[in-house]
């Protein structure tokens, strides 16, 4: 048996994933980077590739855009226990590491290797047209996980994920309403927003759908609005910064948890205070495991919730798709969001991720 076992860092804690499988076979699929080559792998339960193809299996390359986060951690760990061959299928996977060309890369050998299907959680939305358009000449359907693309729709199948505007849509709202709870709807309210990947489409979803709710408020002012690029060290870095150019910061939007974490290191660090006994508002998104913490802790407000098991509505897709049924072209999770105010510790016990 091999096993590949992965440690990821938020909060203070260290996660430690183990990726298992009867046997994981290395495959060249291109995109490595300076310092570490990218997990790569097929998953099955036994035999040599021709041997796993004899058996019918259904082939899937999956293009994971990196593992900047706990959540991208969890959808990557969904994904894997899904395509499994018990399942019925032969997974082959590739960490494209942050960068969209690695991911070009992958597709295109992807293409080259004759898959099934293809699975792309895009870094960007754009620049995928002429990739997209040789899956499309194979003859290879092409399913968008997480993350939509900006592209002729007939080069993609499908995508499955979270609406992002309406996500950003929900942190305003949720704003409004506790501020009015608080007796605070009509505060000068000064706001600082971290913002995810540049030209992802969770940054641009949530951006326009927080600024939505933003323009009701005249009373509401976004000081600043920068990428903390989804990662803590990114996140407490800009964190940092507005706290030295801006001493009166009443409200933090963070785009993903892990950024909220940096981001809260930095605000204690500079002496201030978070959460609903303290002076800043934290709202985050994902809902991750360790946010649930931070929020029992009380220095999270409230938490929007981004589902990362993709796994399983993938699969469902294939399966209608390989008998031939037709599949909605947008397929949106449903989500709500998570604050202080509910009983956090059982909700969180009965959560995967």
């Amino acid at each position: 048996m091999v096993i590949i076992m992965e440690t990821a860092k938020a909060a203070g804690m260290t996660r430690m994933i183990a990726l298992t499988g009867a046997v994981a076979l290395s495959v060249t699929l291109g995109g490595c980077s300076a310092g570490k080559e990218p997990v790569k792998y097929a998953q099955t339960s036994g035999g040599t590739e021709a041997e796993t193809e004899s058996r019918d299996l259904i082939t899937v390359g999956f293009s994971q855009l990196g593992e900047e986060s706990d959540w991208r951690i969890a959808c990557t760990e969904s994904f894997q226990k899904t395509f499994t061959e018990e399942n019925g299928y032969y997974l082959l996977f590739d960490d494209a590491q942050q960068k969209q060309e690695n991911q070009l890369k992958a597709i295109r050998n992807f293409v080259l290797q004759d898959v099934d299907y293809i699975v792309l959680a895009p870094i960007v939305e754009s620049g995928w047209d002429s990739a997209l358009t040789e899956a499309k000449n194979a003859g290879i359907p092409v399913i968008l996980s997480d993350r939509t693309i900006d592209t002729d729709e007939s080069l993609y199948t499908c995508f499955v994920g979270a609406n992002f505007s309406e996500e950003g849509v929900r942190a305003g709202e949720w704003l409004e309403n506790y501020l009015k709870e608080q007796g605070r709807d009509d505060e000068e309210l000064n706001i600082v927003q971290l913002e995810g990947t540049v030209g992802s489409s969770p940054a641009i979803g949530r951006t326009e759908g927080f600024e939505e709710v933003l323009k009701k408020h005249s009373n509401w002012k976004l000081l600043a609005s920068e990428s903390g690029d989804f990662t803590l060290g990114k996140g407490e870095e800009v964190m940092e910064k507005f706290l030295g150019e801006f001493p009166d910061i009443d409200v933090l939007i963070s785009q993903n948890d892990n950024m909220t974490f940096g981001a809260i290191d930095a605000i204690e660090r500079a002496g201030r205070t978070c959460g609903p006994d303290g002076d800043i508002i934290v709202i985050s998104y994902d809902a991750v495991s360790v946010a649930f913490d931070a929020m029992i802790e009380g220095r999270i407000n409230a938490d929007i919730e981004c589902n990362p098991l993709h796994g399983p509505r993938v699969d469902r897709i294939i399966r209608d798709l390989e008998s031939g049924k037709s599949v909605e072209k947008m397929q949106y999770v449903d989500e709500t969001y998570f604050d202080t105010s509910m009983d956090l510790k059982t909700i969180q016990a009965s959560r995967a991720y």
